[in-house]
């Protein structure tokens, strides 16, 4: 079975991650902060950040997806309203997979405790924004 997607909601999804990275990472949010427990020089020239950006949207863009896949799957599966499965199936996603990675990765790598946190806290907003705009807006049922 594959499952229903409804891509412009995916893309809209992964657009909404930039939009939450351009929030959480400004100077006056947590930009500041996470420069200095990062160890990132927020003055590069904004040339250097082509590549990132470039892969923030394809990872975005798999992310949105695979949420989309995933929640049509638990919807078909477990019934119930799509949009409060996508939810679940957003924050389980996550911390199955995205907090439990970063906290694994980050503690062998000796990365601050306050960097992990603000990373997958930045992580669930993205996912929960991404999650309420796909839930919002299920596939078409083929």
């Amino acid at each position: 079975m594959v499952p229903e997607i409804n891509y412009w909601a995916v893309l809209l999804a992964t657009a909404s991650s930039m939009l939450v990275g351009s929030i959480w990472y400004a100077p006056k949010v947590f930009g500041t902060r996470w420069s200095k427990l990062a160890n990132v020089d927020m003055d590069r020239p904004g040339a250097t950040a082509m590549w990132p950006i470039i892969t923030t949207v394809i990872v975005s863009f798999l992310t949105a997806w695979v949420l989309a896949g995933a929640s049509a799957i638990a919807w078909h599966f477990y019934g119930g309203p799509f949009f409060w499965g996508t939810i679940v199936t957003a924050v389980t996603l996550w911390a199955g997979f995205t907090a439990a990675r970063f906290i694994t990765h980050d503690a062998f790598e000796g990365r601050s405790t306050r960097l992990t946190t603000l990373n997958i806290a930045h992580e669930l907003v993205t996912v929960l924004v991404m999650a309420v705009l796909i839930g919002v807006w299920p596939p078409p049922l083929g």
